[in-house]
Formats: structure tokens, C-alpha cells, sequence
């Protein structure tokens, strides 16, 4: 029998989108293992099923990321819940115990909603050995969609890294080697050097690996980057279809403002598009967790309870100094480096306002 793992990466600011997504894969496919990689310190009072949907969950901390303390120190929220995706990924296929690895991996984001079942990927993945979603698989014909996606994937990715999917063989432990291997260089957001988390990197991927599945059906991974080629409707029998293909996953990236603005331009009269995402806003009510809403997240700050601002972050992963000197950055105890940021920079205010505070 063909062992499968699904897993995901999040802090608790995102679990009731977890949850989600463990609700509705778990419904459609009860017999793959599902992994929550959880980026995050669990919170005391976090109620025993909370993390109910999950089969296995483990801390970014028992990954074994050689210098954890430092290397997570350089990332903010995003970039560190994505940077350990690569790393997961080795564990699942060649777990650190010697056990047997699972023949089929997939990643999906916390924020997917599951519609129908993906047995299509686990199908590519029998004479494939990597399945990679575009953001767009249609050209766009307007000049503001170009601008938005053609033009923004050029940017960003032209891979949605929401979605992977690998075989356990040698071509695809290779790509997961090497994907964590950049990962651990540079998962950041500095667009302007080329790099976006781990999406840019993806581009390479079919030139460096074999057997690369490339997804086009309509149906995955559907969202507000290909919304203008693409269109819901509900079948007869209630049944989401994406421009003819029955909806597998939908990414609700961005709800909010922002994520609404981008839905509202392209969805237009589409109204079975506001319906879905209006359903996954009702799931997000429904599925919270007040103790994890209100929780803190760890790496967010140092020993001391004092906020890291992202200039910090910045300036300690482009000085390898700074890296050799204060090997765990997030200790606030004299000599360490928040100390120094305040004698030294003016990151954390002046040094007249920080030993005044």
C-alpha cells in the first residue's frame, strides 16, 4: 500500500486556518498521514484538541536545522514558517530515525481549502517524480492583468509553492535536498535581489531536476492570481467546477483588505467565488481558537519579552560577524545581541532611550 503524507507549516496565528485545512483534506482523504510542522511555541492553556485534525505534529526545533537559534532569528513570521518547509519535507521521505520514509509527499499552505479529492497529483507522482501548480496556466490579455500576474509572477514565482508534491525516489529526495539546502541560505523577502521565500527558487527546478510535472488542470490551486482566467460555478448536484474541471483546492490567500481587493477586480460577476470565500471567512469564526488568536509568537521576540524589529533580523543575517558573536541572538542577558544593537545601531532607538526606558 502506497504510504502518504500531507503536511503544512504555520505559527499559532494561523491554526484556525489549519484547521481548516485539516477538516477538509482529512474528509476527502482519511488514509494520509497529515503533518502540522508547527513554527511556534505551544501556548499553555492551548485546549488538548486543538490540534485534533492532525495525525503527527512536530516543532520547527526537532528538525535538527544546524545553528536553530541563529538561523530562525534571521526570518520573520512568513519567511520562517516557509524556510523549514524543505527541511520537513527530508524528514518525511528519509525520517532521522531510519524508519521507512513515506512514497508520496505533499505540501499544502494552512490557508487551502480542500474540495475534492487530489488523486490526480498522487497519480502524477507515479511516473513523476515533482508536481509543481503555475500561478497562471492562461495568458492574460489586459494590460492590468499582465501587470498583476504575468508580470508579478515574473517577481515572485512562477510556481505557487502553496502546493509541491514529490515522489520518494532519487530525483525527488534530490529536489527536497536541495530546495531545504536554499531554504537554509535564503528564505527571505528581498525581491530585489531575486529572492522570494522559497517561490523564486522553484523556477529552477525544471531545468535542474527530471521528471517535472508541470499541473495545468484548472482545478488546483485556484486563487486570486489566475481568477481572471478562470471561473466557478456550482454543478447540479453542488459540486464546485473551475473553468470545466472539478475544484480540488482553493487558495484563500490574503483574506482581508488586501486579498479582497484582488478578488473583488477579477472574480467581478462571479458570484460563486464571494460564496466560497465567504464560507471560508465563516469556517475561520468557527474554527478559532481564542488561547492560539492571542498568542504571541516566539520567535517574535527577544528572551526578555522586547519586540524584534525586522531591521535587526536584516542586519544580523548579512553579518556574518554578528552570526559568530551572538550565536543566539534572541538572549536579551548583558553582552548579548540586543545589547549590542543598542550600544551600536539606533534599530532599537537611541542608546540615551534605551537605557533611560
Amino acid at each position: 500500500m502506497t504510504r502518504i503524507a500531507c503536511y503544512t507549516s504555520f505559527n499559532y496565528g494561523y491554526l484556525s486556518r489549519a484547521r481548516i485545512l485539516a477538516k477538509t483534506l482529512k474528509r476527502l482523504h482519511p488514509d494520509w498521514d497529515l503533518w502540522a510542522m508547527i513554527v511556534d511555541r505551544t501556548p499553555a492553556d492551548l485546549p488538548a484538541d486543538a490540534l485534533t485534525g492532525f495525525d503527527h505534529i512536530l516543532d520547527a526545533h526537532e528538525l535538527g536545522v544546524p545553528n536553530f537559534p541563529g538561523w530562525m532569528f534571521k526570518h520573520d513570521v512568513v519567511e520562517a514558517c516557509t524556510a523549514v518547509k524543505g527541511h520537513m519535507m527530508v524528514h518525511l521521505l528519509t525520517p532521522p530515525d531510519g524508519s521507512p520514509g513515506y512514497d508520496k509527499v505533499v505540501y499544502l499552505d494552512p490557508d487551502i481549502g480542500v474540495f475534492n479529492p487530489l488523486d490526480g497529483i498522487i497519480k502524477r507522482l507515479d511516473h513523476g517524480s515533482i508536481v509543481l501548480t503555475p500561478h497562471q496556466t492562461e495568458p492574460n490579455t489586459t494590460e492590468l492583468a499582465i501587470g498583476d500576474n504575468e508580470m508579478t509572477s515574473l517577481q515572485y514565482g512562477i510556481f505557487n509553492l502553496g502546493f509541491v508534491a514529490v515522489r520518494n525516489d532519487r530525483n525527488g529526495h534530490g529536489f527536497a535536498e536541495w530546495w531545504a539546502g536554499m531554504l537554509y541560505r535564503a528564505c527571505y523577502d528581498e525581491v530585489e535581489r531575486g529572492i522570494f521565500t522559497d517561490q523564486k527558487y522553484c523556477d529552477l527546478v525544471p531545468a535542474l531536476f527530471d521528471r517535472v510535472e508541470v499541473e495545468r488542470d484548472p482545478g488546483y490551486n485556484v486563487a486570486s492570481w489566475n481568477l481572471s482566467r478562470r471561473k466557478l460555478r456550482f454543478g447540479p448536484d453542488g459540486m464546485l467546477w473551475s473553468s470545466g474541471s472539478p475544484l480540488k483546492f482553493y487558495h484563500f490567500t490574503k483574506i482581508g483588505r488586501v486579498g479582497d481587493f484582488m478578488t473583488q477586480r477579477y472574480a467581478l460577476d462571479n458570484v460563486e467565488v464571494y460564496e466560497l470565500v465567504n464560507w471560508y471567512k465563516r469556517e475561520l469564526v468557527l474554527q478559532t481558537v481564542p488561547e492560539a488568536d492571542q498568542h504571541r509568537w516566539v520567535y517574535g521576540y527577544f528572551s526578555d519579552g522586547t519586540p524584534i524589529p525586522k531591521p535587526a533580523r536584516v542586519l544580523y543575517r548579512r553579518r556574518a560577524d554578528l552570526v559568530r558573536a551572538f550565536p543566539n541572538p534572541f538572549d536579551a542577558s548583558q553582552g548579548g545581541y540586543l545589547a549590542w544593537l543598542r550600544a551600536e545601531t539606533d534599530i532599537m532607538g537611541s542608546p540615551a532611550e534605551a537605557h533611560a526606558a
